[in-house]
């Protein structure tokens, strides 16, 4: 009877820290992928558009290169397309993607990974919402999000197949909110109308 009472309370916690979270800037969580990241390729999430081959190989070389430093590391690495820029060069493991004190949205992102069994990713947009799992398997890159169609990402879910991810992002009038960790993630907010300035993953 304690044990069930115990259980119902944590319940009515958690309902209430979601609630609150929520209020705050957090980004509202999105269902799991329905299955890890696949072994190997990749796939695009719908509406999404896919990346430039130039930038994609860019990610893919950068968590090659990162992960032949280190052999036995867990690495990401990722792109950011922004607003009136266009894609920036990789970075990985927590270096920022996107801008800051520029006043210019996030709109798409690539990430890859290796060392973690896979990525997954989603983004929130503009007039989207939740635009749906999209998943790459190690060493492939994954991109969500759009380009060409003046769209703010405003959130973004990460999730890896092996271990945990953390990842914080920077959200006008907000500038760089709390970071997040575990797996999946979700950095950025829904419901606020603010967009995605940039973002920093670490695995």
């Amino acid at each position: 009877m304690k044990s069930s009472m115990s259980r119902a309370a944590g319940a009515v916690l958690g309902m209430a820290l979601a609630g609150v979270l929520g209020a705050t800037g957090v980004a509202q969580a999105q269902g799991r992928p329905s299955a890890p990241a696949p072994a190997s390729g990749r796939a695009v999430a719908s509406g999404a558009v896919q990346a430039p081959a130039a930038v994609i190989a860019e990610v893919e070389a950068a968590t090659a290169r990162q992960r032949s430093l280190a052999p036995n590391a867990r690495t990401v690495c990722y792109a950011a397309h922004v607003q009136d820029v266009g894609w920036q060069a990789a970075v990985c493991d927590g270096q920022v993607a996107g801008t800051t004190g520029q006043g210019r949205r996030m709109e798409a992102v690539v990430i890859a990974t290796r060392g973690v069994g896979g990525v997954c990713a989603n983004a929130h947009l503009a007039d989207v919402g939740w635009q749906g799992w999209a998943c790459a398997g190690e060493g492939a890159a994954v991109t969500v999000g759009t380009t060409g169609q003046a769209r703010r990402m405003e959130a973004l879910g990460v999730q890896v197949g092996s271990g945990g991810v953390g990842a914080q992002a920077h959200v006008a009038n907000h500038g760089w909110l709390n970071t997040v960790a575990g797996n999946p993630v979700y950095a950025g907010t829904t419901g606020q109308a603010l967009r995605m300035e940039a973002v920093r993953i670490w695995v």
